[in-house]
C-alpha cells in the first residue's frame, strides 16, 4: 500500500519535516567549530533532491518550530524523538516510504558531515550515530 498525502495530518507531516530538517540541523551543530553553515547547506539540497511522497512532504514551504534550540543538547531533546517518531509513523502507514524517509534523512546527514574536506571530526560521526540509533529505534 502506497501512502497518499491526504493519509499524512498536519501533525504528521510537522513531525515528518522537524525530523529530516532538524537532523541535519543537529550536523550543523555538530560542527560548529568547522563550517556549519555548509553542513547544513549540503544537508538542507539533499532533503530537496528527495522523491516521492516524502519528497512533496519536505518540499513543502512551511515554518518548523523548535528548530532553533540554545543548545545542542536541547535540539537533540527534540529531534532525536522526532526521528523515532517519524519513522514509527511511516512504518505503520508504508514500509516502503519510510524506507524512502530513512534513505534520505540518510543522505542528508552524510552531505551535511561532507561539508568540509576529509573524514568528518569526532563529533560529527557521534551525532550521525545518534541520528541513525534515533531512526532505528522505531
Amino acid at each position: 500500500m502506497s501512502l497518499t498525502l491526504a493519509a499524512l495530518t498536519a501533525q504528521d507531516k510537522d513531525t515528518l519535516r522537524t525530523a529530516a530538517y532538524g537532523a541535519v540541523s543537529l550536523m550543523a551543530a555538530a560542527d560548529a567549530a568547522g563550517s556549519p553553515h555548509k553542513a547544513a547547506t549540503r544537508g538542507a539540497i539533499a532533503l530537496a533532491s528527495a522523491t516521492g511522497q516524502v519528497g512533496h512532504v519536505l518540499a513543502a514551504k512551511t515554518r518548523i518550530e523548535n528548530l532553533g534550540g540554545t543548545t545542542t543538547a536541547a535540539l537533540a531533546e527534540h529531534v532525536l524523538p522526532a526521528l523515532t517518531a517519524a519513522m514509527d509513523l511511516l512504518n505503520r502507514q508504508s514500509p516502503a516510504e519510510a524506507a524512502d524517509f530513512r534513505s534520505t534523512v540518510t543522505i542528508a546527514v552524510e552531505a551535511a558531515a561532507r561539508a568540509h574536506q576529509g573524514e568528518p571530526g569526532p563529533a560529527l560521526a557521534a551525532m550521525a550515530r545518534k541520528i541513525t540509533a534515533a531512526l532505528d529505534a522505531a
